[in-house]
């Protein structure tokens, strides 16, 4: 900037290249945590004999199951078009467990946020069409990390760097 630059005009750039200094690795843990934390608890309410929550520090180990619920909710409230209710419930249930715990490590993140992004285009088309505002904060985080990555703090660039692919930050 030049010394002509008005104050309002050098306050916001300042201000921007603030914003600039945010770390990705952050950014990406935040996104990897919180959409990790949605489908988890999601599944959680799909099964019985497995609870486990980080924040509340729940831990109840076993060999999760279907709710007795999961089937009728299926059948009735979400009816997903294609498959019958029993494998719904059994392939929701499944993924809601399996992709958040790769997204919370950074295993095979790109992969499992688009298998989210799916299930989120599935959940906003066929299950709740209304909650767009929702879905598109969920598909905002799981874009940011198929496009960018997992970020530092992630399995994935551990395995990048040991296999010399480093050459995207975000990984």
């Amino acid at each position: 900037m030049n010394d002509r630059t008005s104050l309002p005009a050098r306050l916001i750039a300042r201000a921007v290249d603030g914003c600039q200094q945010i770390p990705y690795g952050l950014i990406a843990f935040l996104a990897r945590f919180s959409i990790a934390a949605v489908f988890w608890k999601s599944g959680q309410t799909k099964v019985e004999g497995l609870a486990i929550d980080l924040v509340s520090g729940t831990f109840e180990p076993g060999l999760p199951r279907l709710a007795a619920s999961t089937v009728p909710l299926f059948t009735e409230e979400y009816r997903v078009p294609l498959l019958p209710p029993e494998l719904a419930a059994q392939l929701a249930a499944f993924a809601e467990h399996l992709f958040p715990v790769l997204i919370l490590a950074g295993l095979a993140t790109r992969f499992s946020a688009l298998a989210l992004l799916g299930m989120t285009l599935v959940i906003q088309l066929f299950v709740y069409p209304g909650a767009y505002p929702t879905h598109g904060i969920w598909a905002a985080c799981l874009l940011l990390l198929i496009a960018r990555g997992p970020g530092a703090f992630s399995l994935d660039r551990l395995i990048a760097r040991r296999h010399g692919y480093d050459r995207h930050p975000g990984i």
